[in-house]
């Protein structure tokens, strides 16, 4: 990614009332998370949405070592559909709400499109602060390119990870609008700025990070 756009989308992020960081990579990332974020805070609950992108930065791992912390889990192995959605209520409670976005754009928008609306909710109400970590590789020229970006690369590739899911990108790996009970395109959100200002705060990694 060019240093000229990477720059205008943090000016821009910036302008919008976004708390902007930028990171070499993934490990200083995480750095910036846990030392001028996390200590901060001093979050006594914390939850997550969905994210190859936070995952990568090797976040939760570290926080579990947090007995201070409690960790609201949204998913896990044998949990019930009632389960998971209680416990995705409570997260919308949590002090700290981490995940990643679908796309962004040089202007400084957030795009993200969501199955349940669980991790859009967490991002636009709830959680009282709201960690974003994005690659460069999400940014987009505009929001026309940032929903394109969603309909031909994140969308079908966070299908193809989901294989007990049967809609029809996977094997199109483009969207095709379906009507399939398992679509994961219900929800679309553009957050434009962050109210309060600085309540989402954006770790903004310089890797292709993410789907």
């Amino acid at each position: 990614m060019e240093k000229e756009i990477i720059e205008q989308t943090i000016k821009s992020l910036e302008r919008n009332h976004f708390e902007v960081y930028f990171a070499k990579n993934r490990q200083e990332a995480k750095n910036i998370f846990f030392k001028e974020i996390f200590e901060k805070i001093k979050p006594a609950t914390i939850s997550w949405g969905d994210s190859e992108t936070m995952k990568a930065t090797g976040i939760l791992s570290e926080i579990e070592q947090h007995p201070e912390c409690i960790l609201i889990r949204t998913f896990q192995d044998g949990y019930s559909r009632a389960q998971k959605t209680y416990w995705r209520r409570q997260a919308l409670h949590a002090d700290l709400f981490v995940s990643g976005t679908n796309a962004l754009t040089r202007n400084g928008q957030l795009v993200n499109v969501d199955m349940v609306g669980n991790r859009v909710a967490g991002i636009t109400f709830g959680p009282e602060h709201v960690v974003l970590f994005i690659g460069t590789n999400k940014i987009t020229d505009n929001l026309e390119k940032a929903m394109e970006r969603i309909r031909t690369i994140a969308a079908p590739l966070n299908a193809i990870r989901h294989p007990l899911l049967h809609t029809p990108c996977q094997k199109t790996q483009t969207c095709m609008n379906c009507q399939s009970a398992d679509r994961l395109c219900n929800t679309w959100t553009i957050t434009e700025k962050s109210f309060p200002q600085k309540r989402i705060k954006i770790i903004l990694i310089n890797e292709p990070l993410g789907l």
